[in-house]
């Protein structure tokens, strides 16, 4: 299954050990995310070594395995998809997540009740791809 993640699926994964960890790294489940997200993570790393319980190893070893299992995509790659994703989006916040699932045809795996609000695209939360691959 292709999935779009989005930030604050991964920003729980780095700051506490669940049975999320287990979907992110199932091998029937290939991921995607606008480039983006790793600024996004760099951004905040000092609120996530706040936030976790894990070593700054630990953190660095996450980080290595989510830049290696996240396919990161330019914004150029899905640009043209993102005006439709403005329009479909209840949270503007959410649009790149929109227009990269819309230009890969695929679903997105985020906890944000506010985006299944849309119905162009399919949304899982993690609860539901626990129940699906675990």
């Amino acid at each position: 299954m292709n999935l779009v993640i989005d930030a604050n699926i991964l920003f729980s994964l780095v700051i506490s050990k669940s049975k999320v960890e287990d979907v992110f790294v199932h091998q029937d489940i290939i991921l995607y995310s606008p480039e983006f997200i790793k600024v996004e993570i760099e951004k905040h790393i000092k609120i996530i070594l706040n936030k976790t319980h894990r070593s700054e190893i630990e953190l660095s070893e996450i980080l290595d395995i989510l830049n290696r299992r996240i396919r990161l995509v330019p914004y150029a790659d899905f640009a043209e998809f993102y005006e439709e994703a403005q329009i479909l989006s209840p949270d503007k916040n959410d649009a790149a997540y929109l227009a990269l699932a819309l230009k890969l045809k695929c679903a997105i795996w985020s906890n944000d009740k506010k985006l299944k609000e849309q119905n162009v695209i399919k949304v899982y939360s993690s609860e539901e791809l626990i129940a699906i691959f675990l």
